[in-house]
């Protein structure tokens, strides 16, 4: 972290103020992957002895890039740069292949797995009969240990018998047992975290989150899925590339 830096001048007469410029440089640093997810940043003190500026810039920069969710303070052991995962809503790609790509650790923490029959809104979501059982998972969607989404899944029984056989990849359970999913419609929306989420999330009640609805579809279009997902803001990102 600190040879990244060496070559950081402050400018004193520019108009824009040094805390930005020095964040500007982090943000820039981390963005480029300069430094690793859950890397410590050097403190205010070293930070300020280093780059001869004051702590009061020092601390001002780094409470910018904690506002933008870059980096994540830890009382008693100090600041990280956050995990961010940049999903583009072009590719239908599983949760684990994505953070694979971008050099993750993905992991889940099973909050349920159970088979029970349709409600009234799977039942019109996955185009199923009345009373058709399913098999229902909910999870804890983890990047290096950190929870990015709690993520509640709903898949026909049909294909898949026992929830439990599933490991961290449902999509790669899919896939095992024939039934990959080849297209899906997502809706993303803004929300507020109820009190579960917020406890299961480690953020404050009320704080945004991304809730993404998706159906997901076989070649032949009977719908193999139903998830709501609830992502961190802070942690995750949606891409979308657009062409006239």
């Amino acid at each position: 972290m600190l040879s990244q830096l060496r070559d950081f001048r402050p400018d004193a007469d520019s108009d824009t103020p040094l805390y930005v410029q020095l964040a500007n440089k982090l943000s820039d640093g981390i963005a480029a992957g300069d430094w690793r997810v859950n890397e410590a940043l050097p403190s205010e003190r070293v930070l300020s002895e280093m780059l001869t500026i004051s702590r009061v810039t020092a601390r001002k920069a780094i409470d910018m890039l904690c506002e933008r969710g870059m980096l994540t303070r830890r009382r008693g052991s100090g600041t990280y740069i956050t995990p961010k995962l940049e999903q583009p809503l072009s590719r239908l790609t599983s949760f684990s292949e994505e953070l694979r790509e971008r050099g993750f650790s993905a992991g889940s923490r099973w909050l349920q797995r159970e088979i029970g029959i349709a409600s009234p809104t799977e039942v019109l979501s996955l185009g199923l009969s009345p009373n058709m059982p399913v098999a229902r998972l909910k999870r804890l969607r983890t990047a290096d240990d950190v929870v990015m989404a709690i993520e509640t899944t709903t898949i026909p029984a049909q294909y898949m018998s026992n929830p439990h056989s599933v490991q961290d990849s449902l999509y790669g359970y899919l896939e095992a047992n024939g039934t990959i999913p080849m297209r899906a419609l997502q809706h993303i929306r803004a929300v507020n975290a109820n009190a579960e989420q917020a406890q299961l999330a480690n953020i404050p009640a009320g704080a945004a989150m991304l809730h993404i609805t998706r159906v997901s579809y076989l070649d032949n279009g009977a719908a193999v899925e139903l998830t709501h997902s609830y992502c961190r803001s802070d942690y995750y990102e949606f891409v979308a590339e657009s062409r006239r």
